[in-house]
Parts: structure tokens; sequence; C-alpha cells
């Protein structure tokens, strides 16, 4: 069964992610898949490069995320750009890690732009975390150093909480405690388990 997770940022979805594989889902991450398709050498890398010049490039030869984030975030134009470039490779590897998993097993695409991306529609489920705006900038600046400004920036670059709540197949709120979300995670995949594919 293959399952879309999604939550916007600082919501707790890569917590999820982890409760999930902890149960015995195979838990795919567009995140990692996203650096994996840009690593040295690859032809992800290559064309960021043509596309936004060296001054995305790290002395060592690495991707400059800092560098390429200041010109997408600031330039929707640029970021769809960069998603058209990136996207296409991370599902293709996705896919491949999907065709590996074992028979039966609740492959779960950690996708954090799934809505932005309208991808909802491939998925035999879609559970969204979910947590308010307010707590989203509130988690940023307390635990990552943002400024109020840049974490409410993220947050207005990605789907609305309205627009990921209608996509959602299952609703997983994370405003209580981490044994709230265990408890949560662990009945989301009980109720996975028992729904029939699509």
């Amino acid at each position: 069964m293959r399952i879309g997770l999604t939550g916007g940022v600082a919501s707790g979805k890569s917590t999820v992610a982890g409760f999930l594989a902890e149960l015995g889902a195979v838990v795919i991450d567009s995140d990692q898949l996203a650096r994996e398709v840009v690593a040295p050498g690859s032809e992800g890398l290559e064309r960021v490069v043509a596309a936004f010049g060296d001054e995305v490039l790290a002395d060592d030869g690495t991707l400059d995320r800092p560098a390429l984030g200041a010109i997408v975030f600031a330039d929707e134009g640029r970021r769809r750009e960069l998603e058209g470039i990136l996207h296409p490779l991370i599902r293709a590897r996705g896919a491949e890690l999907e065709r590996a998993a074992p028979p039966g097993a609740l492959v779960v695409h950690d996708v954090p732009l799934l809505v932005e991306t309208g991808q909802q529609g491939t998925f035999d489920a879609v559970v969204v975390v979910d947590v308010p705006v307010e707590e989203q900038v509130r988690r940023m600046v307390a635990d990552r150093g943002w400024s109020e400004a840049d974490a409410r920036s993220r947050v207005a670059a990605q789907a609305s909480r309205e627009e990921r709540l209608a996509a959602a197949t299952i609703v997983v709120d994370n405003t209580g405690t981490h044994d709230d979300l265990r408890l949560r995670v662990a009945e989301v995949v009980e109720e996975l388990r028992g729904t029939p594919r699509a």
C-alpha cells in the first residue's frame, strides 16, 4: 500500500515518519532523496548549477544549500524552476526504492511538498501531520533559532494548512505530547493496514 505523508514545516512530520518506520513501514524520505539526487557528480547537481550558476556550489563541490535557498525562497519563479529539475529525479528514485520494498509492506513516501506538487492523487492514502500555523512559527523560532519573519516566509512558501487538510485521508494532530503522537501513529498504522487498496 502506497501512503503519502506530508505536513507543513515544523509540524513534526519527520517524527511521525520515524514512528512509522519503527512500526514496520518502509519510509522513503523525499528530503533524503533530494540530497541524493544533487550529490557531487550527479545529473541533478549538474542541472542545478547550469540553471543557477556556480555560486550555488560550495568550495568542496557540493551544493551550497543556503546559497540556493536564498535565491529560491526570494523568488517563486526560481523556486518552481528548481522544483522542475529536482522533483522528477526524486520521484524516479522513490519509485525505484518502492519496487524494492517487500510484498505487502506499507510504503510511506515522506513528501514535504506533496500537496504543492499535486501528488495527492497518486497514493492509496494521504496522511497529513497537522498543527496550527502559530505553532509552526513558535517551533521554528524556539527550536531552530529562526526569526519570526523567516519562519512566516517559509510557511507562506508552502501550501496552506487548509489545502493540506483538504488533501488528507487521515489527519494526525500534533499539538499534544510526544507520547500522544506515538499512540496516534500506532492507530493510523492499524487503520491503514485495514484499508483495502484503492
